[in-house]
This record gives structure tokens, sequence and C-alpha cells, in this order.
């Protein structure tokens, strides 16, 4: 199906551009959120005609958003769930988290603006880009964390994965001093 943009939209082009979509994506998705009309005379005329005020509209949106992206980079939000010692999440953080705890941090956000690859379902402080506009694209840090303490620790770049507890600063895995360890590695290759 041939469309008219009446946005930019990522990958498929600019403002007025006409292009050939699969019909689906058309029916469900552009026409209905009014990023695009059919390619008919009628429609490129109307385009035509209305095109200094879609793209004054569109100017003022992408000011909106610039404005909001200049407050909202290199913030950091912080998501407190469940986890295993290794750091695995019982579960996961999703767009719909994310968006959340940066509504929750006074910025309006929707989760289709949460650009996620994947979900993120380790601990530690993850970049993730939230698109403010189709021009305007941001870098936010969330820091998983079990505990608000954790995240504070994660934050100051600790790794809260390691056991450290468990093991004193001057002793290994094995329970031997460093200098013990290497002593016995060094008796086991001697008698092989």
């Amino acid at each position: 199906m041939q469309v008219i943009l009446l946005e930019r939209i990522g990958r498929l082009g600019q403002m007025g551009d006409v292009v050939k979509v699969r019909d689906g994506y058309a029916r469900n998705f552009l026409l209905p959120q009014g990023k695009a009309l059919r390619a008919t005379k009628d429609n490129m005329a109307r385009f035509e005609r209305e095109r200094v005020q879609l793209e004054a509209r569109n100017l003022e949106l992408k000011k909106e958003a610039d404005s909001v992206a200049g407050k909202l980079k290199g913030k950091s939000f912080t998501a407190i769930r469940q986890a295993s010692d290794a750091g695995q999440l019982y579960g996961s953080v999703s767009t719909r988290d994310i968006a959340d705890l940066v509504t929750e941090g006074g910025f309006s956000i929707a989760r289709a603006q949460v650009l996620l690859d994947r979900p993120i379902k380790t601990l530690g402080v993850h970049e993730v880009r939230v698109s403010l506009h189709p021009e305007v694209e941001v870098k936010i840090g969330v820091n998983v964390a079990r505990t608000p303490e954790e995240a504070e620790r994660q934050a100051r770049g600790e790794d809260v994965t390691m056991l450290r507890d468990d093991f004193d600063e001057g002793e290994s895995e094995a329970g031997e001093a460093p200098e013990e360890a290497g002593e016995a590695a060094e008796s086991a290759d001697a008698q092989s």
C-alpha cells in the first residue's frame, strides 16, 4: 500500500514522503495513529494544503522534546527488584516499568517511547534510550538493585553481585592465603 507520511518515521522516511508499506502495517498502525494517509490524488492535494500546519506542529513538538531531553539527559532512575545472589532477576524490567519510573521521577513519557533492545534481566546500571520525538532521542540510566542501599553502592561503581562478604581480602576461594595457594600449585606441578 502506498502512503504519505505525515511525520518522520524511522526507517521509512521524512514528512511528505510517499512510501510503500505492507497493508497490515498501514491499516493497523500508520493510518489509525494519524502518522500517514493513503496515497490518493485527493489525499495528496489535502497534504499539500495542510503541509505548512503539519510542519509547524512538528517543529513545536520537536522544540518541546528538545527542552525535555535537556532535563532528562543523564538522569538515573532506580528499580528495586528481587534477584539471585548471582545477580539474575526473578523476572525482568520492561518498558512499562521504565516508563513508570520516569513518570514517578517527574517526566511524562509513554511506554512506547522507551527503546529496549531486550528486557533487563540482571542487576546493575543499564543505559536505556528514550525517544521523545522521532528526531529527539535521549539516554537515561536505570539502576536495578535489590535494595536502595545496594542501588547507592552500584551508583558509586561497586559490583554487588560478587560475594565479597564470604571472603576476606587476603584469602582466595580455597581459604588459603595467596602465597600459600601459589606454593601449593607449584608443588603440585613438581609432583607431576
